[in-house]
């Protein structure tokens, strides 16, 4: 029966972060365009973020709380699935094209900031505040680098449609607030069920956070992955999951450390240097013609698949 209710309450938590980031994206990206601010500035800045929300509640939370394997595992595991799990599945069901700065630029990116995490987590044992300004400093960078990519046109920035710019403001605003605070919320529910299913099993909590506390903050990503390949409308999946891989780990962990500092395990050593292939396998299936082909896609569900029976044993 506490299995039951632990998992139940795991569910709920998942339920809440989704849809607490869903409001709380929109009321502010609503909010923002209601007050001028451009459609530009608000892609690159509170949308992309806003899909890294769960990651970071759900981090921050553990970090708090002293559960820190979930803080690493929840990043690094959510970049790995992201990945190899999403991007695999999209690919298999639709062929994605890849941009040329993605190929160019992103993806190597992504590699050198893996590489970052695990060499300032391993220093000493840990990332602490100076290491998480210096994620946040790198994510500035990135912002910029974005910024001048989508002035010269060659980046692609999703914008919502001007739709509900005449919505009351007490309206965003309960957005915004309730949206905050079911993300709160779910990430307290979502910490403390996941510890007690690793108590009840006997499971580490690196293990929670790199398998089922990832798979449960990458939920927004997978559906609306899945959903755009089934559709037809998967060409910026790869750009967009390598992106969020981005603000997974400047964004979340560099808030993270800088609120508390994080204890990095020596046993993410082999997840960070995983999380580094990922992004170069993906990179060496797409290089060549800029896109994932179904080939690519099946690939990488094997590689999680081999991944995850290494994690379990």
């Amino acid at each position: 029966m506490s299995i039951l209710v632990q998992v139940l309450l795991l569910v709920l938590g998942f339920v809440m972060l989704v849809k607490g980031a869903d409001w709380f994206v929109e009321g502010a990206s609503k909010l923002a365009e209601k007050f001028g601010i451009p459609q530009l500035v608000i892609g690159l800045t509170i949308v992309a973020m806003g899909t890294s929300l769960p990651e970071t509640a759900v981090s921050v939370s553990a970090a708090i709380k002293g559960s820190a394997e979930i803080t690493i595992g929840n990043v690094v595991g959510s970049n790995i699935l992201n990945i190899l799990l999403i991007l695999g599945i999209s690919a298999v069901i639709s062929p994605l094209m890849v941009q040329k700065s993605t190929i160019k630029y992103e993806i190597p990116m992504v590699v050198a900031v893996s590489v970052v995490l695990a060499v300032l987590g391993l220093s000493d044992g840990i990332v602490g505040r100076l290491d998480g300004l210096i994620l946040l400093l790198g994510l500035v960078l990135y912002l910029l680098y974005l910024l001048q990519m989508a002035k010269k046109g060659q980046a692609v920035i999703e914008e919502e449609e001007k739709s509900g710019v005449d919505e009351s403001l007490w309206k965003l605003l309960v957005m915004i607030v309730g949206g905050g605070v079911l993300i709160v919320w779910g990430s307290n529910i979502t910490v403390d069920a996941a510890t007690e299913l690793a108590r009840i099993f006997g499971m580490s909590e690196r293990l929670i956070g790199l398998t089922i506390v990832a798979f449960g903050t990458s939920l927004p990503e997978l559906v609306t992955s899945v959903t755009a390949a089934i559709k037809g409308k998967a060409d910026i999946a790869v750009g967009n999951i390598v992106g969020s891989n981005i603000y997974n780990i400047l964004f979340v962990v560099g808030v993270s450390a800088v609120i508390t500092p994080v204890v990095y395990q020596g046993d993410f050593l082999v997840d960070s240097v995983v999380c580094a292939l990922t992004a170069v396998l993906l990179w060496l299936c797409v290089f060549r013609k800029a896109k994932l082909q179904r080939v690519g896609g099946a690939l990488m569900l094997v590689c999680y698949a081999a991944y995850f029976v290494y994690l379990i044993q």
